[in-house]
Formats: C-alpha cells, structure tokens, sequence
C-alpha cells in the first residue's frame, strides 16, 4: 500500500480534530509513565470519547479459575432473551499492560446489544506483573471455563466466538488456533485491529510510527512489559502471523474458526492485519476484512466522535449474527 509523503492527509478531518485535541491537553504519554500510572491514565481516559452504555437486562460478575490457581474477573453483558444467548468471549486492548472489563464496557455492551448475543468480556492478567505467556494461558482457560459453565449461565455453549483489539485481537486470534487443534469449536473470530507480529518491520510500522495515537514508543514500551526475552516475539502465541511453535514450525491455520477483521488505515498494525487475513484466506479459512479509511488505531472506542466506530461495531455485530445464525 502506497502512502502519501504527510500521511496525515489520509485523517478523516474528525479524525485529524481528536488527535489534535489530544496533544493540546498536554498528558504525559503512557510510555512514559510507570506501568502503574499508564494503567491509571488509561483507566481515566478511556471513557472520554466513547458511546453512551447501552442498558441491558443483565449483567453478572464472574470470576474464572486459571491453571495456576490464581483466578481472573469477567464480566457478563446479555440483553433480553428467552432461550440461552450465543456468547462473544472478549479480550480487551491494552498492549497487555493497561485496560480492563471497564475500559471496555460501553464496546462490550454495545456488540450485546447489536449482535442479540452475550458477551463475556476477561480481566485477564497484565503486565509487568503477569509476564507472557500469563494472557494467553488465561484467555485459554477462560473459553475452557465459559464451555464447561454456559448451561448455568443460560448461554448456549455450542456457539461461542472468540474476540478482543489490539492485543485482545492477539488472544483472540490465539485462542481460535488452539481452539482448533483441540477440536472445540469456534463460531467466529472477531477481531479489532489484532497485534499479529511480533517485529515492527512493515511499511504501515513505519509511516505511522508518530502522531497517530499508537506510536513506535508505545508498541517498545509494551512489549519491554510483557515479554521475558526477546525470543518471545517469535513465539507463535505472540505472533500468529508468522510466529513459530516449539519445533520452529509456522503454526498452519487450515480449519480456524472463520474470521471478521476491522482494521484501521492509519494505524501502525495494519499491514500486519491484512498479511494476517491473507494467510487466514490462502488456508482456506473465510474472511471478511473491513479497512475504515482515515481513522487511527484504538478508533472503536471513540464511538461519540468517530462516526467510523459506530459503523465498525454494527459490521461486527452483523457478522457475529450471521456466525451465530440469528435471524
């Protein structure tokens, strides 16, 4: 993809006005804050830009065992409904070391409402606390937990899909391979602007590098939390775009649960998205890929100022509809 010499003139102009709003008001960038304080800047902005909570009939607390003997928050959103729900497990954004169910909330609450499903939405461990691959183990045993408890929770355990952003998306799309390989079912994998590559090496890396939201110093700033070496970028369960397993095999996708992929133009993941959905497609795995022209990575949270955000999350409720059967 080619791009202009100032790819800012690819902004949308309500783009271009958020992102210039956001450097008048001066805060400190979370890279540059210890990750507890990046946690608590994000946790204070998050709600800033987004989309009124849409109200539901339920919401329910849950706490989910993981293999360690530790145990995780999840937070249950489901509208009205007679018969058990289809479920939207939820990983949220946050580069694994900020973010959290209430960041996520008015999203999470949304897709219940425009998809006609529950949504599970998974306080997974973060770092520098919790080191790679502590996420990752915890989506797992979180969709282990949610199949063996959808009965009591009045969902239906025979259609569940699998989804987050940013590195949500990254456990997501994980947990949809492992899901394969251990024969358990998937109704789709959605996915927001997924991490898909563990080295910043691609041409969107570097022309959105700075200005755009998500910058190089950030995507620096989170791996430097969570990963324990530098061989874990090339880890499969980091990478699964071209990450390998313990025999340095590439992970083949054949049989992954279909996928439904909203990308952003100007954000520094999309190549590797689109690369992503390529292999998705080339193993014969159906994909539909959204590209949201002149909006900025994060943008689906910003659904009060970014018309594009609202449009994303009815695509992916359509899509999760279709997945699920719903009339």
């Amino acid at each position: 993809m080619r791009h202009p010499a100032d790819p800012r003139t690819l902004l949308t102009p309500t783009m271009r006005g958020v992102l210039d709003r956001i450097a008048r008001a001066g805060h400190p960038p979370l890279h540059a804050l210890p990750p507890a304080q990046a946690k608590a800047a994000y946790e204070a902005g998050a709600g800033v830009l987004e989309i009124p909570p849409q109200a539901l009939a339920r919401v329910e607390d849950l706490r989910m065992p993981t293999r360690d003997g530790a145990s995780v928050a999840a937070r249950l959103f489901a509208p009205q409904s007679d018969a058990p729900l289809p479920v939207l497990l939820y990983f949220h954004g946050g580069g694994f070391t900020v973010g959290s169910i209430a960041t996520h909330e008015p999203l999470c609450r949304q897709l219940a409402h425009l998809a006609a499903c529950a949504v599970v939405s998974v306080d997974y461990r973060l770092a520098p606390e919790a080191k790679f691959p502590t996420a990752v183990n915890d989506a797992w045993d979180s969709l282990a937990w949610l199949r063996e408890h959808a009965a009591a929770l009045r969902l239906d355990g025979t259609r569940i899909a699998v989804g987050g952003d940013s590195a949500g998306g990254t456990l997501a799309a994980v947990t949809a391979i492992a899901a394969r390989d251990a024969g358990w079912p998937i109704a789709l994998q959605c996915l927001f602007y997924p991490g898909c590559a563990g080295h910043q090496d691609t041409a969107t890396h570097a022309t959105f590098a700075q200005g755009f939201l998500l910058e190089e110093p950030h995507i620096t700033y989170f791996f430097s939390q969570v990963l324990r070496s530098p061989a874990d970028r090339d880890d499969w369960r980091f990478a699964p775009l071209d990450g390998v397993d313990e025999h340095g095999h590439l992970r083949e996708l054949e049989d992954v649960a279909p996928a439904w992929i909203g990308l952003a133009e100007c954000d520094p993941l999309t190549d590797e998205g689109v690369m992503y959905a390529d292999r998705l497609r080339h193993a014969g795995v159906a994909v539909d890929l959204e590209i949201y022209a002149g909006v900025v990575h994060g943008f689906i949270n910003f659904g009060r100022a970014i018309p594009e955000a609202r449009t994303a999350h009815q695509h992916a409720a359509l899509a999760l509809r279709n997945a699920f059967g719903a009339p």
